[in-house]
């Protein structure tokens, strides 16, 4: 009979004193009990590595915390340094296989989230080829500071299309939020090591994802995402482009140059020098293309940007 399966929860901390507890107490309630959390504080000065280590010797022998080097790298590097270690003490940390889940320090995870998803993952792994690279991740409740509702669903309040599911699509815009996502070895693996020019961590998880394997998304908000004025990354409204009265040449002047396409552009050389074997020739084109978007035009960056996503 096959050993049941334990997960490994990522958490990367960075001056999350405000809320890191009522975010580790909601992935203490969960339904899904077999679990342990790998922690990482990045540098914080303010009480989050106390609280760390205060929860650490509360629940002996689910949390593991990495040594303190006293480095600040980022939400993207940290996250990476979680994935590897746990790749590289996987039978310290008592796991047959490394599945693992992204946690960020301020958020509120529903009681059922890691069941669901998780359950979802390993459903995922038995329809498809044997070991595939495999995610699941889910849609998300937007609260503020306090907690209150500000949207029901996350993929509605940005505007997101989850049905664009092509890797062109994944490259040019995230359609994974990393708090929700959960993943198999072999996608870690294959995803490792995460290059300078990947603009998140998660993102670029996804895009190994669609690349070598499958994505699964669950239509359900399963984490309360929260707002606040320290968010690495927030959630802003979606605001359709309402039509323009003005002349052709003055629709024209009117594109910006959108200094965000210069990062995807990167991402998406990235992915050509890092993941080409895998790709089909319509994918590498349709990068090759994505790679052009770094140009000093508003409006070819619009122009190219469009034409991308046919691919």
């Amino acid at each position: 009979m096959a050993e049941p399966a334990r997960l490994a929860i990522l958490l990367s901390t960075f001056n999350g004193e405000a809320f890191l507890c009522e975010q580790l107490d909601s992935i203490l309630r969960q339904s899904f009990t077999d679990f342990i959390i790998v922690a990482r504080d990045d540098g914080s000065e303010d009480s989050t590595s106390g609280i760390l280590a205060r929860y650490a010797a509360a629940h002996a022998g689910r949390f593991f915390i990495l040594p303190d080097e006293g480095a600040n790298l980022g939400a993207k590097a940290s996250f990476a340094a979680l994935m590897q270690y746990v790749l590289e003490h996987k039978s310290d940390l008592g796991l047959a296989r490394a599945y693992m889940m992204f946690a960020d320090q301020d958020d509120i995870w529903l009681a059922d989230k890691i069941e669901i998803e998780f359950n979802s993952l390993l459903r995922l792994e038995q329809e498809g080829a044997y070991r595939i690279p495999a995610l699941v991740h889910s849609d998300l409740e937007v609260v503020d500071r306090e907690g209150k509702r500000l949207a029901a669903s996350f993929i509605a309040y940005q505007g997101l299309q989850i049905q664009r599911d092509s890797l062109v699509n994944q490259v040019q815009s995230n359609l994974v939020t990393g708090c929700t996502a959960v993943i198999n070895e072999e996608l870690a693996i294959k995803a490792l090591p995460i290059p300078a020019q990947a603009i998140m961590h998660d993102w670029w998880i996804a895009i190994v994802a669609v690349a070598y394997g499958r994505r699964l998304f669950i239509d359900q908000p399963l984490v309360r995402y929260r707002q606040h004025d320290a968010n690495a990354i927030g959630a802003q409204p979606f605001v359709a482009v309402a039509p323009s009265a003005k002349s052709l040449w003055g629709k024209i002047r009117a594109y910006q140059i959108n200094p965000h396409l210069f990062a995807v552009a990167e991402q998406s050389h990235a992915v050509l020098r890092h993941h080409s074997g895998a790709l089909s020739l319509r994918q590498r084109l349709g990068l090759q293309l994505l790679g052009c978007v770094n140009v000093r035009s508003g409006l070819l960056q619009s122009l190219l940007f469009r034409l991308t996503r046919f691919f």
